[in-house]
C-alpha cells in the first residue's frame, strides 16, 4: 500500500494516532491539529484517513489519524489499514489512545502495537472522567510494566498536550529508552515463534519485529502476506529456508493439537491475560459501586434481550422519518428554486439565440440533472449523518453493534456491519421516495419546455 503522508518539511515527523473507537482520539487530533488538516482515503481503500500539523518546541509534527479499530488482527478494513501503516508506513511514533474508564479493555490493542513498534507512547485520556467515577490510574506503574512513555490527557484542557508533545518529541528523538513488554504465548506457540524467529530475522532483519511477523506467519495471514511482500519487493514464502521453517514450526502445533482456529483463540487469550496481569494494582479499586449505576440501567434496556431490539427499531425508524418528512421542505424549496433558474438559464439561450441541441444538452441534461441531484439529495443527507453522528457520539450505535453481533456472525459477518447497512437501508428508503418524485420531475420538465417554446 503506498501511504501518502503530506509534510512541510523533510525533517516533520510522522505520528500515528491509534485507539480503540470513541476513547477521544479524534477529540486529541483536532485538539493538536486544529485547523491545519488533511482528509481523504487510504490508496485502494474506502477507509477515511485524516492527517494534521501540529507544532512544538519550533518542529512539525504530522499526526495521522489511523482508523478507530479494537484490535491489530485484520478481520476488517479498519484493522487493516492500522495494522500496516504501523508497519510499512515507517511513522517515527505510534500514540495509542485509551479510556481511562475501561482501561483493561484497550490495553489489548496498546499490547499488540508494542509487539509491532518500539516507539510508542500510550496516552491515558479522559482522565476527568475516570475521577467523576472514583477510578484513579498509576501512570508510571503502567509505564513500569508496559515498558514504554504513558502521559495522562484530558484532551479539551491545553496543559495536558503540552506535557504528552514533550514526551512524544522525547520519545522520538531518542531520549526515552523502551523495552516493551512482550505477550508470552502458550507453550506451543512460544516453541514455534522460537523456531522461526531467527530465519524471519536472518530475512528482513529488524526492519519488522521478527517475533511479531513469525507469529503472524504461522497465522498464515493473507493480507499480511501480500503487504509484506510488496513492503519488500520480494515473495517472502518463496525462500526455501522461511518456508521449510514454517512447516516445521506448524508441525509443533500440529502435535499439540492446535489448529488454525486454536492458534488464534490462544493467542487472544494470552494477550487478554497480559492486559489483565498489566491493570491488576494500576487500576485502584473503585469505592463508590454506585459509580456507573446509571449506565447499568440504561444498558439494561438498550442491550437487553426483550427490550434492545425493539427499542432500536423504534429509534432507527424515527430516524428515517424524521430524515424523510424533514427533507420535503427543503427539497421542494430548492425544486422551485432550480426550476425558476431553469427558465431564466433557458430564456438567456433563446434570447442568445443557440441552437436547440445545445440548449438542449446544457440546460435539460447537465442543469436539470445536476440541480435535481442536489434538491432531492442534500436535505436527507444533511440531516440523516447528523442525527446518525449523535447516536454515536451519546454510544448508542455501539449498543446497536453489541445487540446484532450474534445473529450476524451466523452469517459470518460482525455487529459492526449492522451500521452500514442502517446507512444502506436509508439509501433504499429515499431511492423508493425519489422514484415516487420523478413524476414532479417530469412534469416540471414538460412546463419548461412549453415556456421555452
Amino acid at each position: 500500500m503506498g501511504f501518502c503522508i503530506k509534510k512541510l518539511t523533510d525533517s516533520d515527523r510522522v505520528i500515528a494516532l491509534a485507539g480503540n473507537p470513541n476513547v477521544g482520539k479524534s477529540t486529541v487530533f483536532n485538539a493538536l491539529t486544529g485547523l491545519k488538516q488533511h482528509t481523504g482515503n487510504w490508496p485502494g481503500k474506502t477507509v477515511t484517513n485524516a492527517q494534521g500539523i501540529c507544532s512544538h518546541n519550533g518542529e512539525n509534527i504530522v499526526m495521522v489519524d489511523i482508523p478507530g479499530t479494537y484490535s491489530l488482527m485484520a478481520h476488517s478494513q479498519e484493522e487493516e489499514v492500522a495494522r500496516d501503516f504501523i508497519c510499512f508506513g515507517n511513522p517515527d511514533g505510534v500514540v495509542v489512545v485509551c479510556d481511562a474508564t475501561c482501561l483493561e479493555r484497550n490495553l489489548n490493542l496498546v499490547l499488540q502495537t508494542i509487539e509491532i513498534s518500539g516507539k510508542t507512547l500510550v496516552c491515558v485520556n479522559l482522565l476527568d472522567e475516570a475521577k467523576r467515577k472514583n477510578i484513579s490510574i498509576d501512570l508510571e506503574l503502567l509505564s513500569k510494566r508496559l515498558g514504554v512513555p504513558v502521559v495522562g490527557t484530558i484532551a479539551r484542557k491545553k496543559k495536558t498536550l503540552d506535557e504528552f508533545l514533550g514526551r512524544l518529541c522525547a520519545l522520538t528523538d531518542g531520549g526515552i529508552a523502551t523495552d516493551p513488554l512482550l505477550v508470552r504465548y502458550d507453550e506451543p506457540i512460544e516453541r514455534a515463534i522460537a523456531l522461526l524467529e531467527p530465519a524471519v530475522r536472518e530475512r528482513v532483519g529488524d526492519s519488522i519485529s521478527p517475533r511479531w511477523l513469525a507469529l503472524k506467519l504461522l497465522d498464515f495471514d493473507d493480507s499480511l502476506i501480500s503487504e509484506i511482500n510488496s513492503y519488500f519487493q520480494t515473495d517472502l514464502l518463496a525462500d526455501p529456508q522461511i518456508s521449510d521453517t514454517i512447516e516445521r514450526a506448524r508441525d509443533i502445533l500440529r502435535e499439540s493439537g492446535m489448529d488454525r482456529a486454536g492458534f488464534n483463540d490462544s493467542t487472544v487469550a494470552s494477550i487478554v491475560r497480559t492486559a489483565e496481569q498489566v491493570c491488576r494494582g494500576v487500576v485502584s479499586s473503585r469505592k463508590d459501586k454506585s459509580y456507573n449505576s446509571t449506565d447499568r440501567r440504561i444498558d439494561r434496556i438498550l442491550t437487553s434481550r426483550w427490550t434492545g431490539y425493539p427499542v432500536m427499531l423504534l429509534m432507527l425508524a424515527v430516524i428515517f422519518w424524521i430524515t424523510i418528512a424533514g427533507a420535503n421542505y427543503p427539497s421542494a424549496l430548492l425544486s422551485d428554486l432550480f426550476s425558476r433558474g431553469e427558465v431564466l438559464l433557458g430564456d438567456l439561450f433563446v434570447s442568445a439565440g443557440a441552437p436547440d441541441w445545445l440548449r438542449g444538452a446544457l440546460v435539460t441534461g447537465v442543469y436539470r440533472v445536476l440541480t435535481w441531484v442536489i434538491s432531492v439529495m442534500l436535505p436527507p443527507m444533511a440531516i440523516f449523518f447528523p442525527l446518525f453522528t449523535l447516536l454515536e457520539d451519546v454510544g448508542y450505535l455501539p449498543r446497536v453493534a453489541y445487540n446484532l453481533d450474534k445473529p450476524f456472525k451466523s452469517c459470518k459477518a460482525c455487529g459492526k456491519q449492522a451500521l452500514s447497512m442502517c446507512i444502506g437501508a436509508f439509501m433504499l428508503k429515499y431511492s423508493l421516495c425519489i422514484e415516487r418524485n420523478k413524476i414532479s420531475v417530469i412534469m416540471l420538465s414538460d412546463r419548461a419546455s412549453q415556456i421555452n417554446a
